[in-house]
Parts: C-alpha cells; sequence; structure tokens
C-alpha cells in the first residue's frame, strides 16, 4: 500500500457486540447472542476497502462494544480484513479496546501476530463492590491477571482505563484504585468521571432519583487528587482525561483533539473526511444491509462550515494541555486567532482559565476543573 502523507486520517473500527451491557454505556451495542457476526464481519471488511480507496490511515483504533467478546475464529477474521484493506507498515498506531474477562492467550497472539502495537484495557476500577454496582462482568484480580498477561505477551504500551464519581465511590476507594493500577506500571491511564447519558440504566435510575451521586465538590476533589497522584508517579496530564509517560501519549485520539480526518467504520460510528462528518446506521441489519447496496452505511451526513471548523479547533485542541498553536490556527484559517476570539481570550485569560506561552493557548489549573465553560467561550454560534 502506497502511503500519502498529504493527509493525517485514523480508523475507527466498532464492533458492537457484548456479553453484558454495563449501567453507564451509551455506545452503540447489542447482546451477542443470536447475532449475525460473521454477517457483520463481512460488511466491516467490504466498507473498510470503500475508505482504502480513499488512502491509508496513520492509525487504526478498534473499540466498541466488546472487540475481545468475538470468539478467537471471528476476532482472526477480523484481524484478516484489517491487514488486507488498512494495515501498512508505517502505521503509527494500532490500538485495540479489551475487556479482562474476555482477553486470553488466543487473542493476544492474535494480535500480535497482526501487529496491534497498543491495548487499552477496561478496568473501570479496582474495587470489587463498585464493579457490581456499576454492571461490570470482571472482578478487581481479573483486571490485573489481564493486563500481566498482555504484558507477558510483549504488550509495552498497554492504558488502563479508569473511572471516578461512581455512585458510592469515595476518595479512599478512588485512591486505591490508581495505587493499584500504577503497581501495574503500564506507560498510560484513561480516567474518566461518570456521565450520566440518556437511555442507560444508570441515566433512568437518576430520574427515578434511586441513583446517589457524589457531590461537584467531591468530583473535584477526586480530579485534583487524580492529577497530583499520577503525575507524582511520572504520568505527564496531557489530556483532560488521559496520562502518559513520555512517548506513550495516544496517537489515534489526538487526532481527534487535533481536529484530523478519521474514518469511521461500523455500526453506529462516526468519521470525518474531506471535511464532511458522517455517522453510520446504527442498527446491525441496517448497518449490513446499506454496505451490501452502497459499499458504506453513512446515514447522514454534515458539510463542517468554515466557523465549525475553528470552533472545533478551539474546543478540541484545548482539551490537550499544551493547548492551541496559534500560527496552526492562522496557517489552517488565514487569519490571526485574535481576529475571531480576541474578546473570548481576553475575558478567559482575565478570570484566571486561559493562558498563553510560546505561541500556545492553553487552559490554566483552574481552567481545568471548568473546562466546559472554557469550551462554551468559543461557540461563535
Amino acid at each position: 500500500m502506497t502511503i500519502n502523507s498529504a493527509k493525517v486520517r485514523g480508523a475507527y473500527i466498532h464492533i458492537p457486540f457484548c456479553d453484558h451491557i454495563c449501567y453507564y454505556c451509551d455506545f452503540n451495542k447489542v447482546f451477542m447472542k443470536n447475532q449475525p457476526v460473521d454477517d457483520y464481519l463481512d460488511a466491516l471488511a467490504q466498507e473498510m476497502n470503500h475508505y482504502a480507496e480513499s488512502g491509508p490511515p496513520q492509525t487504526i483504533y478498534i473499540g466498541g462494544g466488546t472487540p475481545t467478546a468475538l470468539n478467537e475464529r471471528q476476532f482472526e477474521r477480523l484481524f484478516q480484513a484489517v491487514r488486507k484493506y488498512l494495515f501498512h507498515p508505517a502505521l503509527k498506531e494500532f490500538t485495540v479496546e479489551a475487556n479482562p474477562e474476555n482477553l486470553n492467550e488466543a487473542k493476544l497472539e492474535i494480535m500480535k501476530r497482526y501487529g496491534v502495537t497498543r491495548l487499552s484495557i477496561g478496568v473501570q476500577t479496582f474495587d470489587d463492590r463498585l464493579l457490581k454496582t456499576i454492571g461490570r462482568a470482571h472482578q478487581s484480580d481479573d483486571a490485573e491477571r489481564a493486563v500481566r498477561l498482555a504484558q507477558r505477551h510483549g504488550f509495552d504500551n498497554i492504558t488502563v482505563d479508569l473511572m471516578f464519581a461512581l455512585p458510592g465511590q469515595t476518595e479512599s476507594s478512588l485512591h486505591d484504585s490508581m495505587e493499584r493500577a500504577l503497581r501495574l506500571g503500564t506507560p498510560h491511564i484513561s480516567i474518566y468521571s461518570l456521565q450520566l447519558e440518556p437511555k442507560t440504566i444508570f441515566y433512568n435510575r437518576m430520574k427515578s432519583g434511586s441513583l446517589r451521586l457524589p457531590g461537584e465538590d467531591i468530583e473535584a476533589d477526586m480530579f485534583g487528587q487524580i492529577i497530583l497522584e499520577l503525575g507524582r508517579h511520572g504520568l505527564h496530564h496531557y489530556e483532560i482525561s488521559n496520562f502518559a509517560k513520555p512517548g506513550f501519549e495516544g496517537i489515534h485520539n489526538s487526532l481527534y483533539w487535533r481536529n484530523e480526518e478519521y474514518y469511521g467504520i461500523g455500526a453506529g460510528a462516526h468519521g470525518y473526511v474531506n471535511g464532511i462528518r458522517y455517522a453510520n446506521a446504527g442498527p446491525i441489519k441496517k448497518y449490513i444491509d446499506s454496505v451490501r447496496k452502497n459499499g458504506h452505511s453513512r446515514r447522514s451526513e454534515h458539510a463542517v462550515t468554515f466557523e465549525e471548523k475553528m470552533e472545533e479547533e478551539m474546543f478540541l485542541g484545548l482539551r490537550l494541555m499544551k493547548g492551541v498553536s496559534t500560527d496552526r490556527f492562522n496557517d489552517r484559517f488565514g487569519c490571526p486567532i485574535e481576529t475571531v476570539y480576541g474578546d473570548a481570550i481576553e475575558r478567559l485569560k482575565k478570570k484566571g482559565l486561559l493562558a498563553e506561552h510560546d505561541g500556545r493557548l492553553a487552559m490554566t489549573q483552574k481552567g481545568i476543573f471548568l473546562g466546559n465553560d472554557v469550551f462554551e467561550a468559543f461557540l461563535i454560534s
């Protein structure tokens, strides 16, 4: 495959199948039992081929759902298609999400054989009581065994995914989870606060008044604890929810934050190609039928306007701790950043939420805790 470096793109591939549904999850997913998995994999391969004609991706990310819920035969079929249509030797990063309860030696060997360079393991917490509360299928010891098993198979670039502000979670429990994660020695930890999304079990419980969550002050204290503790152990805070040792920052996700393009492949996947943001059909059968007919499954498209591109440059780029380059903004949009956002920038600087250093605008420590307020300031319409 010929590499065209002129266009920076990633490829996201969605596996919507799960053995169980977590109480907080709002991603496009279905119970795996009785699903047309093989037909879905055929459709994925066809859609990969469709986008491969537009040029190879620099990164690949397989997420879900639960990619490791596939059995070994299905799992290998997936990677055979990736190798045929998207993989190339100059690929910068190849990430796969994995759940502790269905990550085994056979699947790790398949991933090694097909060039996977990075694993993102969904741990969420090392508190067994909380794991049950949020509807996870594994226990803390399963998570530790999965990480150790991956390390023994030569995966040194592993992300442990954690959550905070969970129902009934205390600062002590959060500290213990971080300590166990840090003892595993992975070079990257992602840690997200619980978001209540419509059509989830937790959202319905919140609406009925039966879900007890930590208050905003406790959530802010937890976030401060996270930044302090992970920084103390050499994981630098490079994005609002992500911490890494130098050189292990997530490349694929950074494409999103840098407002680059990416193919979205699979049921319910979202993509951004040639200035158009699109969403695929979500229902499995509708996705398969659409790909068979068209080679892709776009159910909606939106041509991003010039103003929207500028907005996205700001509120995505400011998620990164290094912030937004004023020179890059000028190069991309043909005007100084102050021409468009001068008033907002000055207002945020006076509030102590934004600062400028070495040609970059970035959130201050105070701004990180009030990120939504900062992002909203750059919405023109």
